[in-house]
Formats: C-alpha cells, sequence, structure tokens
C-alpha cells in the first residue's frame, strides 16, 4: 500500500522507472503481480524485477524462513522489533536501486518507508536514510543520487488519503505477509491497514478471510 502511494507519487512528479525484488518472500508471486499491474495503472513502462536469493538463504525472518510462523498483532503494534523483520533489507533494494539508477542517470530514488504507524523496522528510521544517502554520495560515480521517503512522517491514515487523492489505485495492492488468495487480517501489516482504511471512513477494496476469522483480533 505504501509503496504504491509512494509510486503514485514518483509517477505524478518524475518520469518514473519501477524496481521490484523477489527475496524469497512468503507472498513474492502475489507481490510481483501487484508490482505489474500497479505500473500499468500508473503508466510506468520501464521496469526492472530482481532476484535476490541472499535474504532468502540467509533468513532470520518469518518472511523468508517458513520454520518461523507469521505470528497475529500484538496490542502494541512497534513496541519491539518483530519477527517478521528481514535482517537489512532495504539496504539489499535500495543498493540495487542505486546501480540502476547510476545507469538510467536517475538522480531520485522513492522508498515507500514509513515510521509512523509502522511495526517498528530499524530500516524505516529517517536516519538510516540520512546515513545511506551519505553513502551514496560518497561511493557513486557523480555522487548526485538520493533517496527521498515522503511518506516516512505519515500516518497510515494519512497515507490512505493521500492516496485517494492521487487514484492510488489500492484495489491493485498487496499487505498480507502470510497469504496470497485472501489477506489474513491478523497480521501487523493486515491490521496496520485495516485500521488505516477504517479510520479514512472507506472501504479496503482487497479481499480479506471471513469475519469470524479476523474477529480474533481485538478492534482499537
Amino acid at each position: 500500500m505504501d509503496s504504491c502511494v509512494c509510486a503514485a507519487l514518483a509517477a505524478r512528479d518524475t518520469e518514473a522507472a519501477a524496481l521490484h525484488v523477489n527475496y524469497g518472500q512468503r507472498t513474492a508471486e502475489r507481490e510481483r503481480w501487484a508490482f505489474e499491474r500497479i505500473c500499468d495503472d500508473l503508466g510506468i513502462r520501464r521496469r526492472l524485477v530482481i532476484r535476490n536469493e541472499s535474504l532468502g538463504i540467509i533468513g532470520g525472518s518469518a518472511l523468508t524462513d517458513e520454520n518461523i510462523e507469521v505470528p497475529e498483532a500484538g496490542e502494541q503494534i512497534g513496541a519491539q522489533i518483530p519477527v517478521t523483520y528481514v535482517p537489512f533489507r532495504n539496504a539489499h533494494f535500495l543498493a540495487a536501486a542505486v546501480s540502476w539508477a547510476e545507469v538510467l542517470g536517475a538522480e531520485k530514488i522513492y522508498i515507500g518507508a514509513v515510521e509512523q504507524d509502522s511495526s517498528g523496522y530499524p530500516d524505516c528510521r529517517p536516519e538510516y536514510y540520512r546515513a545511506f544517502n551519505a553513502v551514496i554520495k560518497a561511493g557513486t560515480a557523480e555522487g548526485k543520487i538520493q533517496v527521498v521517503a515522503p511518506l516516512i512522517a505519515l500516518r497510515k491514515l494519512e497515507i490512505v488519503r493521500l492516496g485517494m487523492e492521487l487514484g492510488a489505485p489500492f484495489d491493485l495492492t498487496w499487505s498480507c505477509y502470510s497469504r496470497e488468495d485472501k489477506a489474513c487480517g491478523v497480521c501487523e501489516s493486515c491490521v496496520l491497514r485495516r485500521r488505516a482504511f477504517a479510520e479514512a471512513k472507506t472501504q479496503d477494496p482487497i479481499p480479506y478471510l471471513p469475519p469470524e476469522h479476523l474477529q480474533r483480533v481485538a478492534r482499537h
């Protein structure tokens, strides 16, 4: 959802190109489907799909290791780093994006990282991107590329509202950590998403498991 809104901003303001990374995540096929359809909707023609096998081999995350169960959301989301954190994942994504940006002659890399109303991942904090930009400046040919995270200070409610203003295709997005047919509704990502749409007083357009399954999660 966040990446879609970020892509909508990039497509509005630039001649955007889009990067998708398959890193062995549980919902890889559904996310790839979403990537292609969202790009079609936003008119993004230049696309790059890459495979990063290292994160799956390294493991250590419920998203990449089938032996680690994706947990249901707790009462205090973001209070501690959850098992769905993929160790240093965004650095892998950004490294590929910077390399491609140098080839394309691009000067900005948009990423949909969010600090507010999030699971508390350390690679979604503003200081992380300030540090990464310093690395880019020191380690690229011209040092002109900059990572921007336009949603990082927004609450999920604000992201939904912004997406609606931009006409972002929320019906094509996928947030669930564990399923590809119908969203589970109980993982942290699903709970944060459902809460945001509820606060925005608008219908979330993606399919979820039946209400009797969702009732296991306390409503906040």
